[in-house]
């Protein structure tokens, strides 16, 4: 079975962190932090539609401006949250440059901003290059407390924690994985069409068996029988994403949480066990802190980046130190 999304690192490990997040069957991408994103093509920076920043360290939202930059002259809306003081960074940005040249006439793109604070994302900030990125109201987010993104095939979860500021964690979950068997199609003489994508949501929102999929004119069929015979259906992807945490026991709980039972967790290991003083002080992860983490989870995968600088000499060091600790023997301490 496939899944909804691939996901993937921005950068290589000691370069800024962020995670590409590409929908297999749309032309759309969401975006996880906004550092250096010069590996990142215009066309795969176009189909970006959400970008949700942990925090506004310079390593983390300095690609603001060249996302803008792609997306300035070409109609759609993009949305961004993060954590208190987004809303106010993306307007120092915005009023860093000289709009005079935009009018009622421009392409009509827009940037809607909302921040996430006690648990849940507050109103949105509307800044339309048609109103020279005026920031004006965007109106309510409606999301559910814990929630930065709720759609049919999937939703965002999102835990505030500390990294001497307010930094965020993200997990992707997706529904359920739907996948159409073409053999199966072709002995039942089933035309593949759009068809296919009504009755893989139906299946995603948990529609009645006896749900009927119009198929083609004239023709439609049980939601059940195609479960039986044409679709095949397993749990979806969770992708977890943690950078910039310090080891307390309060974020302990709170990247446990986000984690839990992820496919891919993806967190930083900015620092080896031998300097866990040094990455305290910095409030940030170890390598086997992070590793640790990941098998407490449960995570089924495990991807290390956000490596401080000072191990460029040994490269494969927090790697291998997170992997130690995440394959340790999970019976230790119950026998």
């Amino acid at each position: 079975m496939s899944w909804l999304v691939q996901t993937r690192l921005i950068n290589e490990p000691f370069s800024d962190p962020g995670l590409f997040i590409d929908f297999q069957f749309g032309r759309r991408a969401i975006l996880l932090d906004l550092g250096d994103l010069a590996p990142l093509s215009a066309r795969e920076l176009l189909r970006a539609t959400d970008v949700f920043v942990t925090h506004r360290h310079m390593d983390h939202f300095a690609g603001f401006d060249r996302l803008l930059r792609v997306a300035l002259y070409r109609p759609g809306l993009l949305r961004l949250i993060g954590p208190p003081g987004l809303i106010d960074g993306i307007a120092a940005k915005l009023h860093g440059y000289l709009w005079n040249l935009l009018d009622a006439e421009s392409p009509d793109f827009a940037i809607l901003a909302a921040e996430f604070a006690d648990g849940r994302v507050g109103p949105w900030t509307k800044f339309r290059a048609r109103d020279a990125f005026h920031p004006s109201d965007g109106g309510p987010s409606n999301l559910s407390p814990g929630r930065v993104l709720l759609e049919p095939d999937l939703w965002i979860e999102c835990v505030t924690l500390d990294h001497s500021t307010p930094c965020l964690a993200f997990c992707l979950q997706e529904r359920l994985r739907v996948n159409v068997s073409r053999p199966a199609l072709d002995q039942l003489g089933l035309p593949v069409g759009p068809w296919l994508n009504i009755a893989k949501r139906a299946v995603r929102n948990g529609a009645m068996d006896d749900t009927m999929i119009a198929i083609s004119e004239g023709r439609s069929m049980r939601l059940g029988a195609l479960k039986e015979q044409a679709l095949r259906v397993g749990s979806g992807q969770r992708v977890a994403y943690v950078t910039d945490a310090a080891f307390t026991p309060e974020n302990v709980k709170r990247i446990l949480s986000v984690a839990r039972d992820a496919h891919q967790l993806y967190i930083e290991a900015a620092f080896l066990e031998a300097d866990a003083q040094l990455a305290a002080e910095r409030c940030h992860l170890t390598a086997r802190q992070a590793g640790t983490l990941a098998r407490l989870a449960g995570a089924r995968r495990l991807t290390t980046f956000h490596y401080s600088p000072r191990y460029l000499d040994r490269p494969d060091s927090l790697r291998l130190e997170a992997e130690a600790a995440y394959h340790e023997d999970r019976s230790e301490g119950s026998s």
